[in-house]
Formats: C-alpha cells, sequence, structure tokens
C-alpha cells in the first residue's frame, strides 16, 4: 500500500496552536462506520453516543517537562534535548539539536550545573543515549529546568502546561501528550459514569514514533519505534467482563489502542495483565481484536495515525471525513478537535 494513498490537502491555519480554554468546547465529528455516515457536535455531546456498559479506556500516562536546553560543559555551546524513554535507572533515550555536537562522551550540563548528563551511545536513527547525574530528586529538577514538549507544527507559547496534560494523567514518562484524552473534564468522566459507562485506565509512554513521519514510499516498509506499555489485572479482568457482555470497548486515543490491541493480538484476543514493548503498525486491512470504537483527533496527513483510524473506519470513508473537516474548517492535530467512531 502506497503513502500518497493517506494524503489529503491541509490548509496550514486549520492547525490549532492553542487550545480552547474550555476543553469540552472542541467539535466532534462522529462516524458511523458501518452505515458510512457521519455528523457534527461539540465533544460535550460525547454523553449522547455512549452506552450503560460501554467502556472507554483511557491512557493515564504523564508528559514530562522534557524540553531541555543546556550547554556542553567543554566549549559552551547551546543544546537542546527531548527526553524519550527511560531505560534503566537515570539512562535515558534523547533526541539532541543540533545532534553533530553531541558525540559519544561528550559531557551535557543544565541549570548552571544542577543536571549533567555524559552521552554513553548514539541510535540508529540518530538518537542519543544519555546518562543523567544529579543531586536530589530526578523529576522535581526536570520540573523545575525543563519545558513542555510541544509537536514541531505548534510554534505558539503554551502558558499553561497543564493544557498539554489530561485531567487524569498520573504516571510519568510520555515525551508527548496522548491528545485525544485532552477534551475530557472531570465533570465530564463523572457524568458519564453516572450515565453506566465504565472508565478504564492503561499506560503507555508516548515516544520516539510520535516524531518519526513515514519516509517510504511502501509503508509496509515503514518501522515503529517500540514504547512501553502497562496493563494492570484490575483493568484486564474489568475488559474481559465487558466483552464478555457483548458491549464496546471504546479506545481513546491511538494510543490505548495500539496498547489494547498488542495485548489483545497476544492473547487470543483476551486482556492480561501485562507490560511491556511495543512496536506494533496498524494499517489496513486489520483485523481488530480489542476495541469497538475510538475517539481520536484529527492527524497529519501520511501519518501512522491516520493510518490506524483508516484500518478501523475504512480508508476512503476517513478520507472523505478528513475533506470534510477541511470544508468545515475544523481544528486539525494536538490542540485540535475530535472524531468518534462508532
Amino acid at each position: 500500500m502506497n503513502i500518497n494513498e493517506f494524503d489529503f490537502d491541509l490548509p496550514e491555519e486549520l492547525i490549532a496552536q492553542t487550545p480552547l480554554a474550555d476543553r469540552i468546547s472542541s467539535r466532534l465529528m462522529v462516524l458511523d462506520y458501518q452505515r458510512k455516515e457521519l455528523s457534527h457536535h461539540y465533544f460535550r455531546d460525547i454523553t449522547d453516543y455512549l452506552k450503560p456498559g460501554d467502556c472507554l479506556v483511557l491512557n493515564d500516562t504523564k508528559v514530562l517537562p522534557a524540553r531541555l536546553y543546556g550547554i556542553k560543559e567543554d566549549t559552551g555551546a547551546k543544546v537542546e534535548v527531548l527526553l524519550l524513554t527511560q531505560q534503566e535507572d537515570d539512562e535515558w533515550e534523547v533526541l539532541v539539536k543540533p545532534a553533530k555536537k553531541v558525540k559519544i562522551g561528550t559531557i551535557l550540563q543544565f541549570g548552571d550545573g544542577k543536571l549533567r548528563a555524559e552521552c554513553l551511545a548514539i541510535s540508529e536513527h540518530g538518537g542519543r543515549k544519555l546518562r543523567f547525574t544529579y543531586d536530589g530528586i530526578f523529576y522535581e529538577i526536570i520540573d523545575e529546568l525543563g519545558e513542555m514538549p510541544l509537536p514541531p507544527y505548534i510554534k505558539e507559547q503554551l502558558h499553561e502546561r497543564d493544557r498539554y496534560q489530561t485531567v487524569y494523567a498520573r504516571e510519568e514518562g510520555s515525551a508527548a501528550a496522548p491528545t485525544a484524552g485532552l477534551h475530557f473534564t472531570k465533570d465530564l468522566l463523572k457524568k458519564l459514569e453516572t450515565k453506566g459507562v465504565e472508565i478504564a485506565f492503561i499506560t503507555l509512554h508516548v515516544g520516539l514514533g510520535t516524531f518519526r513521519p513515514v519516509n517510504v514510499d511502501n509503508i509496509k516498509e515503514h518501522e515503529m519505534h517500540a514504547e512501553f506499555y502497562q496493563m494492570t489485572k484490575e483493568t484486564a479482568d474489568q475488559l474481559n467482563r465487558v466483552k464478555e457482555r457483548g458491549n464496546r470497548i471504546i479506545s481513546v486515543g491511538t494510543t490505548s489502542t495500539r496498547t489494547l490491541e498488542t495485548i489483545a493480538r497476544d492473547h487470543n484476543g483476551k486482556f492480561v495483565e501485562k507490560n511491556g514493548w511495543t512496536d506494533i503498525f496498524i494499517y489496513p486491512p486489520y483485523t481488530f481484536q480489542a476495541v469497538n470504537g475510538l475517539i481520536t483527533n484529527f492527524h497529519l496527513p501520511k501519518s501512522t495515525l491516520i493510518m490506524l483510524v483508516s484500518a478501523l473506519a475504512g480508508k476512503e470513508f476517513v478520507l472523505h471525513a478528513y475533506n470534510e473537516a477541511v470544508k468545515e474548517r475544523y481544528r486539525f492535530f494536538s490542540f485540535g478537535d475530535a472524531m468518534l467512531i462508532i
């Protein structure tokens, strides 16, 4: 399947640069992928489309203020580091700019030496492995020195850190937000639970894969970067009960979807307590074993994310919906509007 099959024209002005003041005021496009029908709403209306017994699966990863600005200790040259994945103890996979300045053995410092790092290795995709040294608690230092790692297509400054964080974020470790969840408020989640909709939590720490475009014509040749996931026994048992009842499992975001499908694929459609690394790449045709529906934002042309959405709802229908979204001036990407596929 060719990458150009997932292309569409997107005016740059539709890329949302700032979040809305009210999370639930985002627009919501509802796709009925069985009937191939779509309709236009607001995110607060999602309560009308979720039924008692349905289960929403939320990714509770928490975004680190993972962008650090520092210097090379020997020359004073400026460097920018983006924390991606904690590998063990104080060793992290990172992206560095400018990368050519950071070789194995290079020492970096941040915050006038409050945090130091040594480059241990260079990865095949140009990333670096750093070992950090510091006095105190690492995450407290990162919280003090770091900035939220907004995607490169967002040019505006984020004035409130919490707006690039879901209201249920709790497991620190992501380099980017699971953006479909940014539309929920605590009140909306309570309203859904009162209606009888179940809420379940999984964790997938969003890493390098979020920043890697597809650079091959044949999408089957694209390699996904592995990301760490975790499912508790409580969540596994809850989801198995939902499935056995015949109710719907609706994932909030492509990260939740990839986690659920990874586990279900490896265990004959069942959910089990598990943690590990997934590099699952979902594109058409694909038989979903875990999810019945999806809440997601509007994604980049030719991205692995629009491929996943196309695998669930059908490529032609999804591209039709995207063209409709452009026509109706929906807001795109991380701070943009949402789509419900059921």
